[in-house]
């Protein structure tokens, strides 16, 4: 099966935080970082999600913000440094590549957040992704 969500990096489950309806999980990605994904329990139990479970953390690149530093103070649990290795700006929105250790991450930002933050090739940058939209796959 092949999937347009082009953000897609490979982990390990590290922990596993069961409540009652949903579970946060978080992984180690190949790149060394950590992540965090809120999952219903549900899924944690169908996809049999425990310690050591290989996982492909999925993230649209709609759900992908951009800051030029570290963020405190926010809730965003999910805060990846990274370098931008392309924009490509249409009429209104555009997409930012992020060479992050372990891959790559694409968000999907308007033009106006481009200029602003005077993104270009090269600019460190820092990834934020909430932990509701991760989504966590095996196999």
């Amino acid at each position: 099966m092949g999937l347009s969500i082009r953000n897609q990096l490979d982990g390990t489950v590290s922990a596993v935080t069961p409540g009652e309806a949903m579970a946060t999980v978080k992984a180690r990605l190949s790149g060394g970082q950590e992540i965090t994904a809120a999952v219903t329990r549900e899924a944690v139990e169908d996809l049999a999600l425990a310690e050591g479970t290989v996982v492909r953390a999925l993230v649209k690149s709609t759900e992908v913000s951009l800051a030029t530093g570290p963020v405190t103070g926010i809730s965003i649990r999910n805060q990846l440094p990274g370098r931008v290795t392309a924009v490509t700006a249409g009429g209104a929105m555009a997409t930012v590549k992020v060479a992050v250790d372990g891959g790559e991450l694409t968000a999907s930002i308007t033009r106006e957040a481009v200029a602003e933050l005077g993104l270009e090739a090269g600019t460190a940058v820092v990834a934020l992704i909430k932990s509701t939209e991760i989504s966590l796959a095996t196999g």
